[in-house]
């Protein structure tokens, strides 16, 4: 059932052809002949390797600028012609078996990730070489198919036995409908209009590692790339610490897409299980920290850092003050890097690159029986925002209401969000009530003041922000009986008239978004 068998016939055709010519100088050490095509075949021959041209083997020459040349049924039946039910067939038409196909496609991803314009695209979208993949990893049972140049050496090695097995076969083929999969359904989606939602769709990711494990132990879990910009925690550069976690990359890529949204301000995001638990503005990347760190310290313990400047040795004094799971910025100077050196469980990462907050990425989310899908949340504020109350806020009060929502975007819903002076000072998240949210910010503002002293909460004299509106006015209540001054909110609850009087009678200013961002 899983008896060896030694490939006699190969057929190589490959666009990256790293690793190519040990490889195939390895193949015909074991006796096996050698097809191929184009530049592959040219490589072989440079490199003094007996070749022979697939247009020998098929009779007809490759036309049409290369794009047909391995489409014919010299090629296509000895890839599927099945041992002991086709022979006669195949010595009927002088069909000769191809038991090993070493085929890796034209670079699309690579011009995707260029942006090459529609032309260029185009003329990098294979056809002959996933037709070829798709027959000879439908006929595993004798036929091995190897699309990536990692599989070289797990194929010299079966070699070295003696032959494939069928289980390494079927496990190729299993590689290599994935890879068609992923190549075809990137090609689907950039060819897509964006006019209504794709007929079909999917993800395609390239495994980038096994991770030791998911949100819990007990849970299996990979990290995939994409073909975006290279930009977020997987194409970070890792300066120090072990490998990132499920939950490290999880939280690492919540504190950049928040950076991001400040561009090159001097910012700071402290990140807590996907919520930000301390955001700040500031002169510096250490002043910015430490006010930061002021609005939850307790809950910042363990949490990750994400600053939009060069951390100097200033900031990393601050930041290595306790202990801090990941700490990612666009730079970070030498005497920086000796500090954070000491700190031997510290993961440091390097991504000159945030982020763009307003491309409209796609999203899926698993659900039972399928997935939904969205564009990424882009946008923070509606086209105009609106005062609605009597009283307008001030220009130092508007400043803090637009850093709070923007903050509030990225807090779970039901989101809080009190700010003063360009920092968070109260942040309540992810609950059933959005009066809830509003204590929880309440309720941690006061604990943080507490550590420092003060006997009044952080919010006194802050501005609030809420991810949605206001469906009674008992939220908004609880934020002026807790100091708040000014709101930010969406608006556009039945109750609006109702919330705007009990602002105007605690003479609040709020201002109205138009959009809502609820994330969950």
């Amino acid at each position: 059932m899983n008896a060896r068998h030694l490939p006699r016939r190969a057929l190589l055709s490959v666009s990256d052809k790293s690793g190519l010519l040990p490889f195939a100088e390895a193949l015909a050490g074991h006796g096996v002949e050698l097809l191929s095509t184009g530049g592959t075949a040219r490589a072989l021959r440079e490199a003094g390797l007996a070749v022979r041209d697939v247009s020998e083997v098929t009779g007809f020459p490759e036309i049409m600028d290369g794009r047909v040349k391995t489409l014919h049924p010299s090629v296509h039946g000895g890839l599927l012609g099945r041992e002991g039910t086709d022979d006669q067939a195949m010595a009927d038409h002088g069909i000769s078996p191809i038991d090993l196909l070493v085929v890796n496609l034209y670079p699309f991803e690579e011009s995707v990730r260029q942006g090459a314009d529609e032309a260029g695209l185009v003329e990098t979208i294979d056809i002959g070489g996933p037709a070829m993949i798709r027959a000879a990893a439908k006929n595993f049972d004798r036929v091995c198919v190897i699309t990536d140049p990692e599989d070289y050496e797990p194929l010299l090695a079966e070699l070295q036995e003696g032959g494939t097995t069928k289980t390494f076969r079927k496990q190729q083929s299993s590689i290599a409908y994935g890879r068609t999969a992923q190549y075809d359904l990137l090609i689907s989606q950039q060819l897509h209009n964006g006019e209504a939602a794709p007929r079909r769709t999917g993800i395609v990711g390239q495994l980038k590692q096994n991770l030791r494990y998911g949100e819990n132990p007990h849970q299996d879990s990979a990290v995939y790339a994409t073909a975006e910009q290279r930009v977020g925690a997987l194409n970070a550069e890792v300066l120090q610490g072990k490998e990132l976690s499920y939950n490290n990359l999880n939280d690492t890529d919540a504190a950049l897409e928040l950076a991001a949204e400040f561009g090159a301000e001097p910012a700071v995001v402290i990140v807590k299980h996907a919520n930000p638990c301390g955001v700040a503005l500031g002169g510096s990347i250490a002043d910015a920290y430490r006010r930061a760190l002021r609005c939850d310290p307790v809950s910042a313990f363990g949490g990750i850092i994400a600053a939009t400047q060069k951390i100097n040795r200033e900031a990393a004094e601050e930041i290595t003050k306790i202990f801090t799971e990941v700490v990612i910025a666009p730079s970070i100077d030498d005497d920086a890097r000796e500090l954070f050196a000491k700190k031997k469980n510290l993961r440091l990462l390097l991504i000159p690159n945030l982020p763009d907050p307003a491309q409209a990425r796609h999203m899926l989310k698993p659900i039972a029986g399928g997935f939904l899908s969205q564009n990424q949340d882009a946008q923070v504020f509606g086209p105009d925002l609106k005062v609605v109350t009597k009283r307008a806020p001030t220009e130092a009060e508007m400043a803090d209401l637009r850093f709070a929502f923007t903050v509030g975007k990225h807090v779970k819903s039901n989101a809080i969000v009190y700010a003063k002076e360009g920092a968070t000072v109260g942040v309540g998240a992810g609950q059933m009530s959005r009066l809830d949210s509003a204590r929880i910010a309440v309720r941690k503002s006061q604990d943080a003041a507490e550590t420092e002293g003060l006997t009044e909460p952080l919010v006194k004299g802050s501005v609030v922000a809420s991810d949605a509106f206001f469906p009674f006015a008992d939220g908004l209540m609880a934020a002026a009986d807790a100091g708040a001054t000014a709101v930010i909110q969406p608006g556009g609850s039945m109750r609006d008239d109702e919330v705007i009087a009990a602002a105007d009678e605690a003479g609040l200013a709020m201002v109205f978004t138009g959009m809502r961002h609820f994330r969950h």
